[in-house]
């Protein structure tokens, strides 16, 4: 019997498209021939549309912050497997503005490639197209890891702060640039107790003994380069906030976003404790906690564990933080 409630595994990530688009209806739109969906409400200052996309497995990423003060359209691929570059060049002509399209990617090399070979295939039709790089997985930054740190829940603040900017009117190169001003500023840290199951083969990625846990994990299921007995939920999240600070270092009062974020099989009962833990280190550091959202926003399917990012805000990224929202996923 199927783990998974599908109708086959190839079928999963269409008919989930398609299902997300008539639950959200108020929202999006699903293009099925680009297998991308599009944002029915944009503000009309926007000069830029903003794209972003990648492997299905993560929901809500992507295609929960479609809509109004996010993303124009998202291009999800399936599941864990970059989109292709056809979806990603029909989505961006689809939702270009005067001063052309935004690509906002995660640091993963099939993600690379097929956004960069639409780009050139913008080029070709005179759309003009920068791209903002997300490498925001601490454990991942290593002169060991050729492809560089590895995209994760850094994504979400990263594409709300430039959802916010692009509704002001602000051009390519001006977003461009504060997207890669927050990357530089965001670093996010992920554990896992367990492994995804994938649905091709209903078996867990990696198996673990009981009481241990995977210290860095990726949210594809890649392995940390460690492997350590679990401990209590309080040393262990002081541990991860004091590596990711180290990592963004924080000035005196700098306001600090932060994600907790579960990985798919993780209750709330436990997220909002481990917010709580979050919460007294950074306080007991003289650390200024001034955003913060709780709950499964950058998912690895079933996977037991959670990550926690943090971002340091220049006083010109809170603002474009705040600014309203109406995605499927996150609203104010």
């Amino acid at each position: 019997m199927a783990r998974y409630f599908e109708n086959s595994t190839d079928d999963l990530v269409p008919d989930a498209l398609a299902g997300f688009a008539r639950a959200h209806a108020d929202v999006v739109e699903h293009h099925a021939d680009s297998g991308s969906l599009v944002a029915r409400h944009t503000a009309a200052a926007r000069r830029v549309g903003l794209l972003s996309g990648g492997g299905s497995g993560h929901e809500p990423l992507h295609a929960g912050f479609v809509g109004a003060g996010m993303l124009d359209a998202a291009c999800p691929g399936r599941v864990f497997a970059s989109p292709h570059n056809r979806q990603i060049y029909q989505a961006s002509l689809a939702v270009a503005r005067p001063e052309g399209v935004l690509h906002i990617v995660k640091n993963y090399t099939g993600d690379r490639i097929n956004f960069g070979i639409a780009a050139e295939r913008l080029a070709h039709q005179d759309v003009a197209c920068a791209r903002v790089l997300v490498d925001d997985d601490l454990a991942s930054d290593s002169e060991a890891v050729g492809a560089g740190r590895r995209g994760t829940g850094g994504t979400l603040l990263v594409e709300k702060i430039l959802g916010g900017a692009a509704d002001t009117g602000l051009g390519l190169t001006e977003l461009a640039e504060l997207g890669a001003a927050a990357v530089r500023r965001c670093r996010t840290l992920a554990v896992a107790s367990a492994a995804h199951t994938a649905p091709t083969t209903d078996e867990p990625a990696f198996t673990l003994p009981a009481g241990e846990l995977e210290y860095g994990v990726g949210i594809h299921g890649e392995r940390a380069n460690r492997t350590r007995p679990q401990q209590p939920v309080a040393a262990l999240v002081e541990e991860m906030t004091d590596a990711l600070l180290a990592a963004v270092r924080p000035g005196p009062g700098e306001p600090v976003l932060a994600l907790v974020n579960g990985l798919g099989a993780v209750t709330s009962l436990e997220l909002y404790g481990i917010f709580g833990e979050l919460g007294r280190v950074l306080d007991a550091r003289g650390v200024h906690l001034a955003r913060h959202l709780v709950g499964d926003y950058v998912t690895a399917l079933d996977m037991r564990g959670f990550s926690l990012t943090l971002l340091v805000a220049d006083p010109a990224m809170l603002p474009f933080y705040d600014a309203p929202v109406r995605t499927a996923a996150l609203r104010w």
